[in-house]
């Protein structure tokens, strides 16, 4: 017991994903100080239809960024040590490509909403928004690699570098600019400490004279992995589109206010499960796989499911207090979508395991699925209410993801049993 107890109050002893976790978690911890700030100060500066439009701006950002998540960095992550040098070299040439063809599209997309549907002030920003795909490529393979050899504090201290700096600057300009802009440039500006902060997460530069990886070598992650990462994109970010069409600017600013200070705060948690289990599922196999995975999803569980217990009860005490009275509207909203953290918690496990078995495609059918049925709930309850609107969306991942989680759990059962007898 003595043993036991040592064991856990010393963090460099615990198990791989419990070490990942807790790294992503005291960075977002940190980032949760400061964005509650940032929060504040927006909550009280700007308006619900301001919010909105900020709103739409961002949600299809989010969405067209995703086509640079094609599976080269997963292909560098489970290469073997002989061929990762060439590897790299052909992921940055490919990351450049594809960064520079979706600021491509991104532009394309803001030109249409200008010409088209007379949405200047959305366009302006997604022209400037277009800004970050120059900086993405010089720090993606260093990222990748970082995680590929499980430096998980690493890589989260920059994403919470990153999203502290966002949240400040966001703060500073809400208070001398109240407008949709001042959720938006920061977005920008603080691209240029990812990058620098990325590229010290590993020490590596491409060799000139290493012939680069063919094509081919990327083709069975990328497309399936494209696919699912798109499905995920417009599961988080298209339902924002769709309240905006059916309810109006007003109800997406409360929705997007709901969102952000509901569910976001866990779904980056949630997000955080997958990039932490897939590089440690890669290097396992057999029966140590099935128990890793195992151990690994009732760790999160136990975390993520208090966490949304709390957020859920507890909205209609904290919301007025730390947001304002102008928010306790969206106090049932946020509730709500804080729930839906759960499916998309079992989603992300399933999703590490299936990329880590080598089977990404059975991913895409599962958040195909469940991406299908939860904005299906989501567009029947706009035609009632924003409440039934969440209602609708978190019920439509539940019904698919919760259940398929169960078979998952149920393959690894019998070796994690025997491995408790065996302690």
């Amino acid at each position: 017991m003595n043993n036991t107890i040592r064991l856990w109050m010393t963090p460099d002893r615990w198990p791989a994903f419990a070490r990942g976790m807790l790294a992503y978690g005291s960075a977002e911890a940190a980032t949760r100080i400061v964005r509650l700030a940032s929060i504040l100060v927006v909550a009280r500066q700007i308006s619900p239809t301001m919010l909105g439009v900020a709103a739409l701006a961002l949600s299809l950002f989010e969405l067209v960024r995703v086509l640079t998540n094609v599976g080269i960095g997963q292909r560098i992550i489970i290469a073997g040590a002989d061929e990762l040098e060439s590897v790299c070299v052909a992921a940055t040439r490919l990351f450049w490509m594809m960064c520079l063809a979706v600021a491509g599209v991104q532009l394309a997309v803001a030109a249409t909403l200008w010409g088209v549907f007379d949405e200047a002030e959305v366009a302006a920003m997604l022209a400037v928004l277009s800004l970050v795909y120059f900086f993405m490529p010089a720090g993606l393979v260093q990222i990748f690699l970082a995680m590929r050899a499980q430096r998980m504090a690493a890589t989260a201290s920059v994403t919470a570098a990153q999203n502290i700096a966002d949240s400040l600057l966001t703060l500073a300009l809400a208070l001398i600019w109240p407008s949709a802009w001042a959720i938006i440039l920061p977005k920008v500006l603080t691209a240029p400490v990812w990058l620098v902060l990325a590229r010290r997460t590993f020490s590596w530069s491409p060799d000139r004279a290493v012939i680069p990886a063919p094509l081919a070598d990327f083709c069975h992650f990328g497309p399936a992995i494209l696919i699912s990462e798109l499905l995920s994109a417009a599961r988080v970010n298209a339902d924002k589109l769709l309240v905006g069409a059916f309810l109006g600017t007003e109800a997406l600013g409360l929705y997007y206010f709901a969102f952000n200070a509901g569910l976001g705060i866990t779904h980056s948690l949630v997000a955080a499960c997958n990039l932490v289990l897939f590089p440690h599922l890669s290097k396992l196999s057999g029966p140590e796989f099935e128990r890793e995975f195992r151990r690994a999803f009732l760790g999160g569980f136990a975390i993520i499911a208090p966490l949304i217990a709390a957020q859920a009860l507890l909205a209609s005490t904290y919301v007025p207090i730390v947001f304002g009275e102008k928010w306790i509207p969206a106090t049932p909203y946020l509730a709500l979508l804080a729930c839906a953290a759960l499916p998309l918690f079992a989603g992300s496990m399933i999703g590490a395991r299936q990329r880590a078995l080598g089977d990404p495609a059975a991913e895409t059918r599962l958040m195909a699925l469940a991406t299908a049925m939860g904005l299906i709930g989501l567009c029947l309850g706009c035609q009632h209410s924003l409440a039934a609107a969440c209602v609708g969306f978190g019920t439509g991942l539940a019904l698919i993801l919760l259940p398929a989680a169960i078979p998952h759990l149920a393959r690894s059962l019998p070796q994690f049993t025997r491995a408790q007898g065996e302690l």
